[in-house]
């Protein structure tokens, strides 16, 4: 499976001091491990006790190998009891199938009909 993929993980608090200093811990931990491109934290602005971490991956191989290796569990066991565990699952992953970046599309191979095109004058 080729492209990017995003990993978005749940999590729950009732302690909103308990889970910036987890997350910039794990990120802390995480820092430097291959094919990571970044992550961010989200708070939900419809529950307050509710956040996701998305981490963006190269591609699904660098995933898979990060989450099967021996580092994976110390690198997130700062954020691992903020879980959201009322979910069936705790986490999803989405692979990247296309993206625009202001008014433009930015994924390499986008696709664009010929139709499409013409009308453009390309």
């Amino acid at each position: 499976m080729t492209g990017a993929v995003e990993v978005v993980l749940y999590h729950l608090s009732d302690d909103p001091d308990r889970v910036l200093p987890a997350y910039h811990e794990a990120s802390r931990r995480m820092a430097g491990t291959a094919g990571l491109l970044g992550n961010k934290l989200l708070h939900a602005l419809g529950d307050p006790r509710s956040y996701v971490v998305v981490s963006r991956w190269s591609d699904w191989e660098a995933f898979t190998d990060w989450e099967s290796g021996p580092a994976h569990k110390d690198q997130t066991a700062p954020l691992r009891p903020l879980r959201d565990t009322t979910r069936d699952r705790p986490f999803e992953i989405y692979r990247e199938l296309a993206a625009y970046a202001g008014d433009r599309a930015a994924t390499p191979g986008a696709s664009v009909s010929t139709k499409e095109k013409e009308k453009e004058g390309v």
